[in-house]
């Protein structure tokens, strides 16, 4: 397994309350200078979804197809579990019967993550508090690989994490706005 010693030290530390310091567009064409083909070509699977080549409708009902990287396969199967595990409690929240695959118990902080999110009232809320859950997750797997390939892999799935946060944002930037306009309008009639 190479090290990327030249790579990681000249990154921006990453922190999950702290701005997107490089985008993971930036990132990606960081990395195509210093890995090798098959390391580029996994960075393909670094993504939120566990795998986006499933057929439409099957709801994560298989597990992602192998990679040839640990890391991978573990953060996938982390967030399949996740979003299975959503799946059932919204379900039941809702008291709606089957309709998703049976979520596995493990990872486990998967599945207490699920759990605890389904139980925040704000989505806004609960969306943090799994972004948060996943930051922890990849920082467990990624353990003491500060040079290898786990670390490229985990900075750029963090990356992708706080720029999904940094929309969370913007959206509420927006609706906030359209309230303020909307508040204006009526007065205006009124």
């Amino acid at each position: 397994m190479p090290a990327y010693y030249y790579l990681i030290p000249q990154l921006p530390s990453l922190s999950y309350n702290a701005p997107v310091p490089i985008t993971s567009q930036a990132f990606i064409d960081l990395c195509k200078t210093k890995l090798s083909s098959s390391g580029i070509s996994l960075l393909d699977l670094c993504t939120l979804d566990p795998d986006t080549r499933r057929a439409e409708g099957s709801a994560y009902a298989e597990s992602a197809p192998a990679s040839s990287s640990a890391f991978i396969d573990a953060w996938r199967a982390w967030e399949r579990t996740l979003r299975l595990n959503l799946a059932r409690y919204r379900s039941q929240k809702l008291k709606r019967e089957g309709g998703t695959a049976e979520p596995p118990a493990h990872p486990a902080d998967a599945a207490a993550a699920a759990k605890a999110a389904v139980a925040i009232e704000s989505p806004l809320e609960a969306e943090l508090f799994l972004d948060q859950a996943r930051w922890n997750a990849i920082e467990a797997m990624q353990g003491l690989s500060y040079f290898g390939e786990n670390a490229v892999y985990a900075y750029l799935l963090k990356l992708r994490l706080l720029e999904r946060k940094a929309l969370f944002k913007a959206e509420e930037g927006f609706a906030e706005y359209k309230m303020l306009y909307a508040a204006i309008l009526d007065g205006r009639r009124g």
